[in-house]
């Protein structure tokens, strides 16, 4: 199609886009993380978020800004608004009345090194940040664009996203599901907040034609199962150490996942399907530089950890 962006980028050229995009978020979540609350608090904050974890959705906001010619600035608070979100989620599954887990991101969950009290603040803390870094004073961002991406975030993490699906998933173990159940699951607790990071990206520009946005929001929505179904698979085929975290868990917690329900070369498979459905959704866009989602897309497939 005339104007759309077909090639597919190396490891190397993923690289050279992502690494500058990971070096300010690294740098505008030390500035801003943590920095004013109480000393064992902020700790416990910096703990759950620095030196750690893909930075897969900022690069989404990013790379989605882009496509559409966004503002770096919005793109830079949505990238770390997005992850606070994704930590503090990360932090209060970890806890012992969620999934009760001890190692994340190649190190102790928070519960472990701060305690159920100190994590559990530190997830609230995280959450009110993310919000507080999405409206600043002045008009570095427009007024209209911090509404929507307000707007756009707590709906992909509240009760009918990321929130909704993990209720959905403490509720379904050691249930049998069949596949429309499990992706809607893995649709809210995943996928929402990948999708929301995609769209809150495009908030970052100007107003795009709504077959646009359709388009977008279909590239986050296939993203966003894709890498639930890979976790599953990795769940299975991955040790902790290369994973970051307790391998094997779904399968000991009784957890349905897609390699349980299709078998590991049905997961595989579906993992695949959800990869051309998400560069036909880039196609449908029509916008002329997607090469980074497109790359992201293949990125979250092909990825090993």
């Amino acid at each position: 199609m005339k104007g759309v962006d077909t090639s597919r980028w190396d490891a190397a050229r993923l690289a050279a886009w992502s690494d500058p995009h990971l070096a300010r978020v690294e740098s505008a979540l030390s500035r801003w993380v943590g920095v004013d609350a109480p000393v064992r608090l902020g700790d416990a904050m910096r703990y759950a978020v620095l030196d750690g974890g893909k930075r897969l959705r900022p690069l989404l906001v990013f790379a989605a800004s882009e496509a559409v010619g966004g503002q770096p600035a919005a793109a830079l608070r949505a990238a770390c608004a997005v992850e606070l979100i994704h930590a503090y989620s990360l932090v209060h599954d970890d806890l012992p009345c969620m999934d009760n887990d001890v190692l994340r991101r190649g190190k102790p969950t928070v519960h472990v090194a701060f305690g159920e009290a100190g994590a559990l603040l530190a997830g609230d803390a995280l959450q009110a940040l993310a919000f507080e870094l999405l409206t600043p004073a002045g008009d570095e961002v427009a007024a209209e664009v911090q509404a929507q991406l307000c707007r756009l975030l707590a709906t992909a993490a509240g009760s009918q996203g990321m929130a909704g699906g993990q209720a959905i998933d403490l509720a379904s173990v050691g249930l049998a599901l069949d596949e429309a159940q499990l992706r809607e699951m893995h649709r809210l607790k995943t996928g929402a907040l990948l999708q929301g990071s995609v769209e809150m990206g495009a908030a970052c520009g100007d107003r795009q034609p709504p077959p646009v946005l359709a388009a977008l929001r279909d590239y986050g929505a296939a993203v966003g199962l894709a890498f639930q179904v890979v976790d599953d698979i990795l769940d299975v085929v991955a040790d902790s150490e290369t994973l970051g975290k307790t391998a094997g868990k779904d399968a000991a917690s009784d957890k349905p996942t897609y390699v349980s329900l299709l078998g590991l070369d049905g997961a595989r498979a579906q993992a695949r399907e959800l990869l051309a459905r998400s560069l036909a959704a880039l196609d449908r866009s029509t916008l002329a530089d997607t090469a980074a989602l497109r790359a992201l897309a293949h990125m979250i497939v092909d990825r090993d950890r």
